[in-house]
């Protein structure tokens, strides 16, 4: 009988085993699912002192013609739709800083159209947000790459005064996130994109972060949490998969700082009661940023190595698409600023930044620095705030 029972409870524990590995690959864990496992039981958790200051930045794949290419007045109607309501909600929201939250708009090179840009630009002059570069594109090649790119961010900065120039030569430079997560030519198939080199290309034409990640697929790297240095391989896909850490009294290295947003599991949504939804730091009218949600990305603890008392958030959304609408500028977001402002911009325990992606990497390089004190010192630590053109 004792026999009978120990292979019964052998053939479960197998089927079990067999259904976690059918699941983590169904769901594309498999690239990070082992590194993130490792980092949440086998690492302790950053010991701070003194104020907690939390970077809270927001950027958006913003596309207006997202499954509509022919129908002007419809992405004038979704342009017009933040034009318009966007002040409205985050003027009744400041930071520790005094600053209203400031949305990223990453806006696709292959969607441009004057007009759009022009009253993102009124918005970001306003101190609304910032402008940068999103891009979607399918077999490409390196040359046709890097001439897109320094046409864009030209484009953007002639036209706009948006991005950032560089300190020194002067230059438009920008943060990226790439269409459909595919950087560095990750998805597995091949598809959007078709461009190994492309973190040297990036580089080359003025990017100083890609802020793509977290990922919903296998394109995701199998480092979470973190900031680190990229270093590319122009022979091969997905050069992003590991790297450097970024860390106090550090330098940069290889081709490209990737600043990652919050990635877990969701301790407040489970599938048929028992299995946790995974965390992506995704936000949209189906998954509305709940108070839980709010502090599982605080507890990320996401920092640079050696300067724990800086955490950086970085959460998504594709605030274009009609239906998640309703929560971005309405009464989900409001809630998800309260909340933010009630527990974590107390001013003693907690302090609060509203940040730009633009404004993150400043605070980043600051901390990598050894600065220290109140980030909001640092907002424009390298690279300056863009002139955007008013209406």
């Amino acid at each position: 009988m004792t026999f009978y029972i120990l292979l019964t409870f052998v053939f479960l524990l197998l089927l079990a085993l067999a259904f976690a590995v059918v699941l983590i690959y169904k769901k594309d864990m498999h690239p990070w699912i082992l590194g993130y496992w490792r980092k949440a039981f086998f690492s302790s958790k950053p010991q701070t002192s003194g104020t907690t200051h939390v970077m809270f930045c927001f950027v958006d794949h913003y596309e207006p013609q997202w499954l509509n290419k022919d129908n002007i007045e419809l992405e004038r109607e979704r342009v017009d739709r933040w034009f318009n309501d966007y002040p409205k909600m985050a003027e009744k929201f400041t930071d520790a800083d005094g600053c209203h939250p400031k949305h990223s708009f990453f806006f696709p090179e292959e969607e441009y159209r004057e007009e759009h840009l022009n009253k993102l630009s009124d918005l970001c002059a306003r101190g609304f947000g910032e402008i940068e570069i999103h891009l979607h594109h399918e077999n490409d090649t390196s040359d046709n790459l890097r001439m897109v790119l320094s046409n864009f961010a030209q484009t953007l900065h002639e036209k706009h005064g948006a991005l950032a120039t560089d300190p020194v030569t002067g230059k438009p430079v920008y943060a990226f996130i790439h269409g459909n997560w595919a950087l560095d030519n990750s998805h597995p198939k091949g598809h959007w994109c078709g461009v190994n080199d492309e973190l040297i290309v990036l580089k080359e034409t003025g990017c100083y972060v890609d802020m793509t990640f977290p990922s919903p697929d296998s394109t995701q790297p199998s480092l979470t949490n973190c900031f680190y240095y990229a270093k590319d391989d122009p022979n091969k896909p997905k050069s992003y998969n590991t790297g450097k850490l970024m860390y106090k009294n550090g330098s940069a290295s290889g081709d490209m700082l990737i600043m990652q947003g919050p990635m877990g599991f969701n301790r407040e949504a489970f599938k048929f009661g028992i299995l946790p939804k995974i965390e992506r730091a995704d936000i949209r009218d189906n998954m509305r940023p709940s108070p839980a949600r709010i502090d599982n990305w605080v507890d990320k603890h996401i920092h640079v190595e050696g300067q724990p008392n800086w955490i950086f958030i970085k959460i998504h959304t594709h605030g274009a698409q009609d239906v998640d609408m309703p929560a971005l500028l309405g009464e989900p977001i409001e809630a998800m600023h309260r909340h933010l402002n009630e527990k974590y911009n107390d001013g003693e325990q907690y302090k609060l930044h509203y940040v730009s992606a633009r404004e993150m990497y400043n605070i980043a390089k600051a901390a990598e620095a050894g600065e220290q004190g109140d980030p909001n010192d640092y907002r424009d630590f390298i690279l300056k705030k863009p002139a955007f053109k008013r209406m």
